[in-house]
Parts: structure tokens; sequence; C-alpha cells
């Protein structure tokens, strides 16, 4: 997943008392069976556009068959595969930006203060344009704000701040408080320069705004990028800020007022007397890649054309090559074959006992190149969004063993919410404490994409990862609490590997919990509603 997402999960000391759950028994055996089998070297990382991607498809198309789970495309030689058409691109090191000022030449070096890419599939870009700051780049008519002012920006090339705007002492909630909205994340910024028509993009890194340091997207940029067949950015990228400065001093412009001025509702375009020059090459190539989807019809005449989704990512960074070094793999044993290997365990139940209301297994493609499969399964969704009632992600499941609450963050923007609590309740768990999102947590995972057409929608289990150990776990605390703290070091490297020893009953009684809501969802008279207020909400199909 994109971000440092964990989950941390738990469950009771008390012994849950079945007359009160509606779901099967998810079975710990099988789950590990599958997570060891998931992570194992023998799948190469299951890495997009990677022989590993393909055994892992072939591997996951296979258990759902065996399983006995149903199609929803059984006209294809291959019932079980969505097909997701990406471009894969990476930019050469013979690529270079430059910045002409009133006749002087500005030249940041590539890969160390300035990262570029593109996402329209052109091999070779020669781009000369004006440039624009445009603070924020936001238009949010909820929030009555918009940076662009009805400026036409075609063929301008936009500079933008990451994050969102700030709140302020008369403003105190404006765009969430300090919690990070979609507005402040990197993908919203590249898909708004899109829709302005803008030659290309880059946006301003300080760790604090982007809620992650340089290395993340130097190392995303350093490497082959993903992003669905069709229109995209010529250039998009990043500008660490030290280098901005220097750059806008030249120009004649402060960087903390533009930085200010940005802060304001009626702030405007600020044209720069500069043209930036982008020599590009990029090596090329389409990729198909494939979500892997199975279902359990309903049982009910009347219910069975709605639908509950199950989803969790199967892919993961794959093998890595880099100049000089051996080749690692990258498993992603907790990122995400626990989800991938839960969702297996949770469907070889639920064809035993059926629900009133469809349930749909979805393992999507390419999460970890921007939610790319989930983002396909939505665009052409093989059940109709409005029929769908609702989406429980799984991503990055616990290893550390039982804890004594559940994180529920997200589903408080909708009734998910009180079915999740009544289930906590049921199974004697308390629901983990609320952590503020800085980091936009919520749009960081498969989840999301469902939730932006109007599904109501959240990622079970997880929160923010904080690493300070406040989730309480039922068994050695410390010593668990201080596993999950480790795991920050691990996420997105090549200690991300499956251990025998794991205590898995924690991801056991993670996934069962999420089969219980899940379950009680499918049964229940009404279906899932938006809050009101919620943006979300005005998207339901």
């Amino acid at each position: 997943m994109r971000g440092l997402l964990i989950v941390l999960l738990s469950f009771t000391l008390f012994p849950v008392q079945a007359q009160q759950l509606q779901a099967p028994l998810v079975n710990e055996s099988i789950l590990r069976a599958h997570l060891a089998f998931l992570a194992d070297d023998l799948l190469e990382g299951r890495g997009t556009g990677q022989r590993g991607g393909d055994l892992t498809v072939s591997y996951l198309e296979t258990q759902a068959q065996l399983i006995g789970l149903r199609s929803l495309y059984p006209k294809e030689r291959s019932p079980y595969r969505q097909s997701v058409k990406l471009v894969g691109s990476q930019t050469l090191s013979s690529s270079h930006i430059q910045f002409s000022i009133l006749g002087k030449v500005f030249s940041p070096k590539l890969g160390e203060a300035i990262l570029i890419g593109n996402s329209n599939g052109q091999s070779a870009i020669d781009l000369q344009a004006p440039m624009v700051f445009v603070g924020y780049g936001v238009r949010a008519t909820e929030e009555n704000w918009d940076d662009f002012k009805g400026q036409d920006l075609r063929g301008k090339f936009l500079i933008m701040l990451a994050n969102d705007p700030q709140p302020t002492a008369e403003e105190p909630n404006r765009f969430a408080g300090k919690a990070m909205t979609y507005y402040g994340r990197w993908t919203y910024k590249y898909e708004e320069a899109l829709r302005q028509g803008a030659a290309g993009v880059l946006l301003l890194h300080t760790t604090e705004s982007a809620s992650y340091g340089w290395n993340v997207p130097q190392t995303s940029f350093s490497h082959e990028r993903f992003s669905l067949a069709g229109a995209g950015n010529t250039v998009e990228g990043w500008w660490q800020e030290d280098s901005a400065r220097e750059f806008f001093k030249l120009a004649g412009y402060d960087l903390v007022a533009l930085r200010a001025a940005a802060e304001r509702r009626d702030f405007q375009p600020v044209v720069i007397n500069a043209q930036v020059n982008v020599a590009m090459q990029s090596q090329v190539r389409p990729v198909e890649q494939f979500n892997v989807i199975g279902m359990v019809p309903g049982t009910d005449p009347q219910l069975r054309h709605q639908a509950l989704v199950y989803s969790a990512h199967w892919d993961h960074l794959g093998k890595v090559e880099a100049a000089g070094k051996p080749t690692q793999i990258w498993n992603g044993a907790i990122d995400n074959a626990s989800g991938t290997a839960a969702l297996l365990a949770m469907a070889q139940e639920a064809v035993k006992h059926p629900t009133k209301r469809t349930q749909i297994f979805l393992w999507p493609a390419a999460e970890e190149q921007y939610l790319l499969g989930s983002l396909a399964y939505v665009k052409t969704p093989p059940w109709p969004l409005e029929n769908t009632i609702a989406d429980l992600n799984l991503d990055s499941m616990n290893f550390a063993g039982k804890t004594l609450d559940i994180g529920i963050a997200g589903s408080e923007r909708s009734s998910l919410y009180d079915t999740a609590v009544d289930v906590a309740n049921a199974m004697r768990l308390k629901t983990a404490p609320s952590v503020l999102d800085l980091g936009g947590a919520y749009y960081r995972a498969d989840h999301f994409n469902f939730a932006r057409v109007g599904v109501p929608a959240f990622n079970v289990g997880s929160a923010v990862f904080s690493g300070d150990g406040h989730f309480d776990y039922q068994h050695n605390h410390a010593q668990s609490a201080a596993k999950m703290k480790h795991f920050k070091q691990d996420y997105h490297t090549p200690r991300d590997r499956y251990d025998p020893e794991w205590d898995l009953s924690g991801m056991q009684q993670q996934a069962q919990f999420t089969f219980e809501l899940g379950y009680r969802l499918a049964n229940a008279k009404t279906i899932p509603k938006w809050r009101a207020g919620d943006p979300y909400g005005k998207l339901r199909p």
C-alpha cells in the first residue's frame, strides 16, 4: 500500500459466544499456508509487470476455482480475471530539466533536487512552457475554495504546494483541520493539473507538508512507474523546497510570501517570469495486469442483486534491480500477502455459508502503483456500483498476536461505524482510539476508490502508523508493540519477509472481525449510508 499504513487489531480475553455471531470461523492454518506461499521467493515479490505478478494471478484464480467461488465473467477464457491495462514508464538518466530566468539558467540536479516522469506513455518529450504558481492547486466547492480563479492554464507549467490549506484561528476546521483531505494528496494534484490542461506539474516537497521524507518520491521516481493506459500528464514530479526556494529567489519572488498568500481564499495564480525546459527520455512499455474476482451469490431473491465487496491487493514491489548491486526480492509478506491470504481463507468459508446478499471477493492489482487495480474496477465495474453496498478492505495485517481493541478508522464517515461497533461489542472488543489523519491514510488504500464513487468503504482494522504502542495487546504487550513499531523500519524494504514464528492469532481474528462485519451487512434489512455532510455521500450511485 502507498504510505505508512499498518493494521493494528484486537480481540478479547473473554470467549466469544458463538450465538452472537453470524460468520463462520476463519481457519488460521489455511490463512498461514496461503501467506507463506504468497510471500515466498518463488513469487518474486509479486511485482507489477513482472513474472512474479503473473504467477500470483494464476495462483489466485486457481484457488478461487478450487474454493468454489463463482465467476463474474463466466463466458471469458479466464473467468476470474479483470483486465487492467497499464503503461509502465521509467525516466532515463539522459533526461534533464532547466529553468530560464531573465537570461540565466537554473539547473537542479535530476534525481537529487528534482524528480520528473510522465504518465501519458510518451517515450520522448521536448517541452518549453511558461510557469505559474497555483498555491495548493485546489478547487473545492464545499470549502468555497478555488486556487485557479478561472484562469486559462492550458499549456502552462504549474508549481503546487503539497498538502491542503491549513486551519486558522478563524476557521480551525477548514479542510478537516490538521488532518489531510484528498485535496492534499499528490494524486489529486496530478489529476487536477490534467483537468486544467497544464503542460506539466511539480509539487514542492517538505517532509512536514508531504508527511514523508524526500526518499519516498525519490525511490518511486527512480524505478518504473505505472499509470492506467490513456490520458496522463506530459510531465509530473516533485521539487525539493530548498532548491525551489533558490529558484524563486533568482526569479524575484519570496517563497515564504507565496506560501502565505496561498493560505488565503483570495489567492490568485502567480505568473513566474521564467520558462521551464524539459528534455525527457523514458523507457515505456504496455503492461496488462489482472484483478482477480470471485463471488458467492446471495440467497435472498429480493436482495441478491446487491453485493458486499471484500478487497485486498495482491501486488507488492517485486524484484528490484540497482546498478552494481545484486537483485533483491521485496516479498511484501505483511504488505500485502497477509490480506491476500486472509481473503482466501474467508472465501473458503463463505462458499459454505452464503448470505442474503451476494459477497464479492476482490484481489486488486497494482495497488502499490497508486491504487490502479481498484481504480480500473470502479471505472468498469463487473457488478453495478449502485448495487454495491460497501467495500471492506484488508491491507498489512497484524502479525504480533491478539489485541483487545480493533481499529475502525474511516468507518465514522458512514453507518459502517455503527455496525462495526456492534460487531466489536459482540466480540467483546474495544474500538481503538482515533488518531488524527495527518498523512491522509484514508486515501492511500484500495477502499478509497470505492468511496470516491460513493460506495461506503474503509480499511478494516487499520490506523495511521505511529509506532508508539497505543494498541492493547492481549499477551506480552511490550514485546508485541515493539514488533509493530519495528515494522516501520521494515515497511517497503526487502526485510518484509514471512517468519514462521509469527503469532497469527491476531491476524486470524482481524479477518474474523471483517468477516463478521461483512455478514451482518450482507444480511441486514438496510444498506449502509454516508453521514450527512460527508463529501462522498453526494456521489452515491
